[in-house]
């Protein structure tokens, strides 16, 4: 399994035009989940886990990969309570995500299937606050269940989400308002980081679960705004990966209409350490950063906030 991972500029390539690949996998029982290949390092068998006294119920230990300590966590156990139920058949899938790698634990893993993230959609409605997912899909007429690891994440091991008062104090120096900072992100858990951030120094943010409600919401913005729109929405902040369109090619999109052009772009991803700088620039995104801290994001903010002042 891990040598389908060996191309990384390959994978980026399909993230700009709006593809991706969805490694599948299950948990306990037939039915199965998917994660982008793009976030995994790794597949490997469950090796021994060194226990972890003191962690979290659903982190089943530390493995050692290559002279390096991983955590791993249960992700059946995290997402439905109920624990992986036979280890030696189990897997282990190596992620990256905001700034940290860490593994899986999972019962099974399936395929790799290449997708439009047009044919990737929100949960469905009446799903509720308490589920784990982020989007579906359906292959082969199976729905598949795309988890939202930054809420697993926000659970078994809470990040810091504290502003400091220095990079605060950035923001005294601007006029904000009469600004909307738009934040598309299609997890709840980094849509509201993201806004507390914001909020934390009295920028308006509004919030979007994909690319394609943030191209629409622009547009509609722009037809009933008297002056450039820049003056009222200055900036988006964007994840990479979304249902329907991703990061990539919303910043395309609003790069190629003369009406949105001038609004700057940050792509703001937990796909820390992974990601094809080339296209970022391509698509005409003004900066990459990792998720998830709160300086540097906001300090980020303050500054294209000035350059549209």
């Amino acid at each position: 399994m891990s040598n389908v991972l060996n191309s990384v500029n390959q994978r980026t390539n399909l993230a700009g035009q709006n593809r991706f690949e969805l490694l599948l996998f299950r948990l306990n029982g037939n039915q199965l989940f998917g994660i982008n290949v793009f976030k995994v390092r790794e597949v490997i068998q469950a090796p021994e886990l060194s226990e972890m006294p003191g962690s979290h119920a659903c982190v089943k230990g530390i493995a050692q990969l290559r002279g390096d300590s991983v955590i791993v966590v249960d992700l059946s156990q995290a997402t439905t309570g109920v624990p992986i139920a036979d280890m030696s058949k189990a897997f282990v899938i190596v992620t990256e995500y905001n700034r940290h790698v860490q593994g899986f634990l999972v019962s099974g893993v399936d395929r790799i299937v290449n997708l439009n993230w047009d044919q990737i959609k929100p949960p469905p409605q009446g799903a509720g606050r308490g589920h784990y997912l982020t989007a579906v899909t359906e292959i082969e007429k199976q729905l598949i269940q795309i988890i939202d690891v930054e809420k697993v994440f926000s659970e078994i091991i809470p990040m810091e989400e504290e502003v400091s008062d220095q990079v605060k104090a950035q923001s005294h120096k601007l006029d904000l308002s009469k600004i909307v900072v738009l934040v598309a992100d299609d997890s709840a858990v980094a849509r509201n980081q993201v806004k507390r951030a914001l909020n934390s120094v009295n920028i308006h943010a509004e919030l979007v679960k994909d690319g394609q409600e943030a191209l629409d919401w622009l547009h509609k913005r722009a037809e009933s705004a008297g002056t450039n729109l820049i003056h009222e929405v200055p900036l988006l902040i964007s994840d990479i990966e979304m249902p329907r369109m991703d990061g990539y090619t919303l910043a395309a999109e609003i790069k190629a209409d003369a009406k949105l052009k001038d609004i700057h772009i940050i792509l703001h991803s937990s796909l820390s350490g992974v990601f094809n700088e080339a296209m970022v620039k391509k698509v005409g995104a003004d900066q990459f950063i990792a998720k998830f801290h709160p300086d540097e994001l906001l300090s980020a903010v303050n500054y294209w906030l000035e350059q549209s002042s």
